[in-house]
């Protein structure tokens, strides 16, 4: 009864804060990030951002990736494949070249091996990156684009590249395969297409 009672009072999580689907970044403000990312020379972090696009990964699968899963020998590769943590499900991603650059300079950098943790954290406690990291960096990317935190988060990064692929091929069925989903659905609602498209044909239709 006592762990009941506790259970009872515990605050839901999302209490006080804003939640919603996270929007996706408009290609300026990829292309403007990471323009400031490669100025100042943040290596890690321009690898994370160019791999988080290209990956549609969840936060989770994207922070416990290691040297191994994306490389071949000393070359990082063209195409990736890992297991989904949250489905079991495999997913294959590319790597595009900016992305395949920005991972070599990292690993040289950091002097990672093959079975080290692509991005390793800086706190002694975790092997890797945590996903509150992940989204703190995620926020600090957000705050330096003068974009509002709210509206943008990991999902984000998840998003952009699916949204993109959609708006310009509408081929829902590659986005599913891409994002691991099990069903069609599920990919509909995540991208949120049907009022988009709504939206679209309402502004083309004239009366």
């Amino acid at each position: 009864m006592a762990a009941e009672g506790n259970t009872s009072h515990r605050e839901p999580w999302n209490k006080g804060k804003i939640v919603g689907q996270k929007a996706p970044f408009k290609v300026k403000d990829i292309w403007a990030l990471r323009a400031r990312l490669q100025l100042e020379g943040r290596v890690r972090d321009l690898a994370l951002f160019n791999l988080g696009i290209d990956s549609k990964l969840r936060g989770c699968d994207l922070v416990a990736l290691k040297v191994r899963d994306v490389c071949h020998g000393d070359q990082v590769a063209t195409r990736a494949t890992v297991m989904q943590h949250k489905t079991q499900r495999l997913v294959q991603f590319e790597i595009t070249a900016a992305a395949r650059d920005a991972l070599q300079a990292w690993i040289k950098l950091a002097g990672l091996k093959s079975e080290a943790f692509l991005f390793p954290s800086r706190l002694h406690d975790s092997p890797h990156l945590g996903t509150r990291q992940y989204a703190r960096i995620v926020q600090h990317w957000v705050e330096e684009l003068g974009l509002d935190c709210a509206d943008y988060g990991t999902h984000s990064m998840r998003r952009t590249k699916a949204t993109l692929i959609y708006r310009r091929t509408k081929n829902l069925r590659a986005v599913q395969l891409l994002l691991g989903h099990s069903k069609l659905e599920s990919t509909v609602r995540y991208l949120g297409i049907e009022v988009d498209d709504a939206l679209e044909l309402s502004e083309q239709t004239e009366i």
